[in-house]
């Protein structure tokens, strides 16, 4: 009862609202939504960006894969990147119909390999990447990992997972090295629910809490039965507390979401971005021989974001549309795997990425279908644009602090502009005065594109002296984006 409590207090505290300035320190702050934001002036709006296509990352062809492979989790452990996926096929001429939890790896989230685990038999041989198949309650259909990053969690814990069980709920397992797996205790973790899709559970530094996102049903307006997302904490992955729905802003319609990707932003702590596969149900392409397994729809990726776990700024307009490819146009496709990565641009000099995945030819009657790499840049999702006309944005009220040992500081943004663009700042006080030495006047234009791209002034880039001191920030941008901005050396 305790530690039901506890969770139940866990999930409270996310709803407590923060009305004080906010205290960035030395910190990130994302321009993903108008939270933090306390006026767009001239041309300037929120944009949207979209990952950009890259290689195939996974041909799922072997034996026991298939063509509806899915379900995916990409994570970054202490050892290597790691990938989860089901395999499995659904009326593909020569693939049994089957369900099994498969494991690939990779050195640099890019080329992925299928090592030959010897654990379960499949085809009379364990020379497979196999690492669980059903044990006659469906946990193989959407199991879902995660590295355990807190500080207390046993050794031989370091790994843990959620899979639906049908009607019974949802499983939790644990493993040592993230391939050997057990179950951790036979009770289901939490029974409210329909879990019939990928489920996840991550720890979240920031609040020292367990926190899981999971499918289930509920009516609309209309009366319709839509997919939607419930949540809830927990302090130990034993106890959790009562689900409470994900709600979103006003201008979210009534989207069937058919899975979450909820994760935590660890560039800015606190902050959560989720890539849900949104699934327009009744619709089928030209290019779909499937049969829809019978539930005929096509699917994109949207984007939201969140501040406190609990309401989502989500956006309408696709993060991720089925494009060119037909293939992507078959039902069931464009779902973005549970988990992104920092990985290394494939263009000498430049900074590093960060790398989503999504699913294209599944359900195809002809081969396996994919996993597809895609990129973006550092905290690349929103930004602020404005374009040549010009435009400005104003934040609310903030506080940072000084670099550390007396060193410079500066305001540093994540920034993109044209050759002819620029981004300039003034800094004000908290109730809108400019601060003398950080005036309009005597801000310099700056360009370029960089992840720190340092703003100055007349008297130079330092602005230690305003450490602690109640701040806004208004910048003045044309035909230039910024993406997030912090300050340090």
């Amino acid at each position: 009862m305790k530690k039901m409590t506890l969770a139940i207090s866990l999930l409270a505290a996310f709803f407590v609202a923060d009305a004080r300035v906010t205290e960035l320190g030395t910190g990130r702050e994302v321009m993903w939504d108008m939270e933090r934001i306390a006026a767009l002036g001239g041309g300037a709006a929120l944009r949207l960006h979209h990952p950009e296509q890259r290689e195939v990352a996974m041909v799922h062809d072997a034996p026991w894969e298939g063509n509806v492979c899915c379900y995916h989790t990409v994570l970054r452990d202490d050892v290597n990147y790691k990938m989860y996926y089901r395999g499995s096929a659904y009326k593909l001429p020569g693939y049994k119909n089957h369900q099994v939890v498969c494991y690939a790896e990779s050195d640099d989230g890019v080329v992925w390999r299928k090592p030959k685990l010897g654990l379960c038999e499949y085809g009379g041989s364990k020379a497979n990447n196999i690492i669980l198949k059903n044990d006659g309650k469906q946990a193989a259909h959407n199991f879902s990992p995660f590295f355990d990053r807190n500080p207390a969690c046993k050794p031989e814990e370091k790994y843990k997972a959620v899979a639906g069980e049908g009607k019974s709920g949802l499983a939790g397992f644990v493993s040592p090295d993230g391939i050997h797996w057990r179950k951790i205790r036979e009770k289901p973790l939490i029974t409210k629910g329909a879990f019939d899709s990928q489920n996840i559970v991550f720890w979240d530094t920031a609040r020292g809490c367990y926190v899981t996102y999971y499918r289930t049903f509920w009516k609309g307006p209309d009366g319709k039965r839509l997919r939607g997302i419930q949540w809830a904490t927990s302090s130990d992955f034993l106890a959790w507390s009562d689900p409470k729905w994900v709600s979103y802003d006003t201008e979210s319609p009534n989207d069937q979401l058919y899975t979450n990707a909820i994760h935590p932003y660890d560039r800015v702590p606190g902050m959560y971005v989720g890539f849900p596969k949104r699934f327009t149900e009744g619709r089928c392409s030209v290019y779909d021989t499937s049969g829809a397994g019978g539930i005929p729809g096509v699917s994109d990726g949207v984007f939201m974001s969140s501040r406190d776990g609990a309401r989502f700024r989500r956006w309408s307009e696709a993060f991720l549309r089925p494009g060119l490819q037909h293939e992507r146009w078959i039902n069931r496709n464009n779902m973005i795997a549970w988990g992104f990565v920092q990985t290394k641009s494939a263009i000498p000099g430049c900074p590093d990425e960060l790398s989503l995945y999504s699913t294209e030819n599944y359900y195809s009657l002809n081969s396996p279908n994919r996993l597809r790499r895609m990129t973006i840049r550092l905290d690349g999702f929103v930004s602020v644009n404005a374009p040549w006309r010009g435009g400005s944005v104003t934040t609310k009220p903030l506080t940072f602090a000084a670099a550390p040992g007396g060193k410079p500081t500066r305001l540093l943004l994540n920034a993109s502009t044209s050759g002819a663009g620029f981004v300039r700042c003034e800094i004000r006080t908290a109730d809108g005065a400019p601060i003398p030495g950080f005036t309009r006047a005597e801000s310099k234009e700056i360009y370029g594109d960089e992840i720190d791209l340092a703003m100055a002034w007349t008297g130079g880039a330092d602005v230690k002296s305003l450490a602690g001191r109640p701040i806004t920030l208004h910048f003045e941008l044309k035909d230039a984006d910024i993406y997030s901005y912090r300050f340090g050396e």
